[in-house]
């Protein structure tokens, strides 16, 4: 399940691209086999890398030399790369996770090259505020989310630090159902059969990815899409 959409993220021959906060590798491995790049993913969680690891597997081209996959465990607040290390980083639903999510911003902005691009996602508002509003346990429970962001007060908050923005979308409309529902039911979420249908209902979507969906997802995005999502350019120095 892409949030970066590639389209508008693009990536040329020979980039070095960082997927920070990478997870079970859903950006770094969709980087890889998008483009003739190395792809480099970093989390704090070894179980998550090495989902990543074997899910890499099905994707892994080692006749071509001009693909690199790597990955590694990282503190966000002190990555283990030297100034101007990645023509492109991508931060998809971090940084409501990170208490000093502003130092994050400030490493991103100090690893990446001068006219590097840069994509943060995080929760769009108003959906995230539902869940809030439904389940304590949503944002309480170990290593979840810590705070509500407006996007427009991240967007300048990045640019504040040399970043050029330069599109925005949304992403995830017919997930933000499925969040509201398991809020709803948090006890007894594992057995309720409302959210075991709807959950079979997006993996087939993710799956098959039939055109109704995908149509009516891209139509719904704009008013109900679960996650928004920023793209920038770090300024050039004068």
């Amino acid at each position: 399940m892409k949030t970066v959409d590639f389209r508008h993220f693009h990536l040329n021959r020979g980039d070095k691209v960082l997927d920070l906060g990478c997870g079970e590798g859903r950006h770094v491995i969709s980087a890889y086999a998008e483009g003739e790049i190395t792809a480099i993913g970093v989390d704090l969680s070894l179980n998550d890398l090495k989902i990543a690891q074997s899910r890499f597997a099905d994707f892994n081209d080692p006749e071509n030399e001009h693909k690199a996959f790597g990955l590694a465990t990282a503190d966000a607040l002190k990555l283990p790369f030297a100034d101007h290390s990645f023509d492109k980083i991508i931060c998809s639903e971090v940084l409501e996770h990170i208490p000093d999510y502003a130092a994050v911003l400030i490493e991103i902005e100090r690893i990446l090259k001068p006219g590097g691009l840069f994509c943060a996602s995080v929760p769009r508002a108003w959906p995230e505020k539902i869940c809030w509003a439904l389940s304590e346990a949503y944002y309480k429970v170990e290593g979840g989310h810590l705070r509500i962001f407006k996007a427009s007060q991240l967007r300048k908050q990045i640019q504040d630090l040399g970043f050029r923005f330069y599109r925005r979308h949304w992403a995830h409309a017919l997930h933000s159902p499925y969040w509201w529902l398991k809020c709803a039911f948090w006890d007894g979420q594992d057995n309720n059969p409302l959210i075991k249908q709807y959950h079979r209902f997006l993996v087939w979507d993710l799956m098959d990815k039939p055109l109704f969906t995908r149509t009516l997802e891209a139509s719904l995005n704009p008013v109900l899409g679960k996650s928004v999502v920023m793209y920038f350019e770090k300024a050039n120095p004068a």
